[in-house]
């Protein structure tokens, strides 16, 4: 593998974890309704377990109230069973046609909680980041080993594989302090 190639994956790995970490971040209950605390969840439909927005059009026209009007009436049933076995915490208020979640704000010990939830995770998030910077600096180490690169070229190839890492660690703390303000501001 050529140390572009190399470069390439470790990026692609990075940014998967950055995308992994968002998608976590989501599907966080912060006290302000938005549609993906509930995008996640399945429904059992016809014997299926399918994901929500496939069955049913999900709005928040309020900063704390999620709406789900679903494509098929008859399972309404369906959807309300899966809010309440999920972890949201959440009763569905139905009236045969929609489902409203009302999203209570949050109490300053739940938001101490989910503070140190969202350090963890971003925390995860970097150390995924540096094990791939670890596994592209192995690689290089081979191809210097193999002949297949100079030690400038490997030591060139490790600099931009750090400059990679300190990249997507700071959209990891971009992305920390913006969860951590919206929790605070809720």
């Amino acid at each position: 593998m050529s140390l572009d190639e190399i470069a390439f994956t470790a990026e692609a790995k990075m940014e998967k974890a950055v995308a992994f970490l968002v998608a976590e971040f989501r599907s966080l209950r912060t006290g302000r309704a938005t549609t993906g605390l509930v995008e996640h969840v399945k429904v059992d439909y016809y014997g299926s377990s399918t994901p929500l927005q496939q069955l049913a059009a999900l709005s928040a026209p309020e900063p704390n109230l999620i709406v789900i009007k679903p494509f098929d009436p008859t399972c309404i049933k369906d959807i309300e069973r899966s809010l309440l076995a999920s972890e949201l915490g959440i009763t569905p208020q139905s009236d045969k046609r929609v489902i409203r979640l009302v999203v209570p704000p949050l109490s300053g010990e739940r938001r101490k909680q989910l503070a140190n939830q969202v350090k963890h995770m971003s925390e995860e998030a970097r150390v995924s980041i540096r094990n791939i910077r670890r596994d592209a600096n192995k690689h290089i180490d081979q191809e210097q080993k193999d002949k297949a690169a100079t030690e400038d070229e490997a030591e060139k190839g490790k600099e931009e594989i750090q400059d990679l890492t300190k990249k997507y660690e700071q959209k990891v703390g971009e992305l920390l302090k913006t969860k951590l303000a919206e929790i605070e501001s809720t």
